[in-house]
C-alpha cells in the first residue's frame, strides 16, 4: 500500500470512528505533541495482556476485516 493509500484509509478510518470532528481533534494533538507512537505502545497498548490474549484479540479483528 503507497502512502497517499494508507493516509486516505487512515484518515478514513478515524472519521468513521470518531466522526469528523474528534478525528481532526485526535490528528491535531498527534501534531502538537510531539506523540512518540512506540514509546505510547510500549506504555499504554496491551499492558497486563499475555501473547495469547493479544493473539484471540488481533483474530478477532482480522475476521471483521475479512468479511
Amino acid at each position: 500500500m503507497n502512502e497517499t493509500t494508507l493516509l486516505r484509509k487512515g484518515m478514513e478510518t478515524l472519521i468513521t470512528t470518531l466522526g469528523n470532528v474528534e478525528a481532526e481533534r485526535f490528528v491535531s494533538i498527534l501534531l502538537r505533541d510531539s506523540f512518540d507512537y512506540t514509546e505510547w505502545r510500549r506504555d499504554n497498548l496491551f499492558v497486563g495482556m499475555s501473547v495469547e490474549e493479544i493473539s484471540r484479540e488481533a483474530m478477532k479483528v482480522h475476521r471483521q476485516f475479512k468479511k
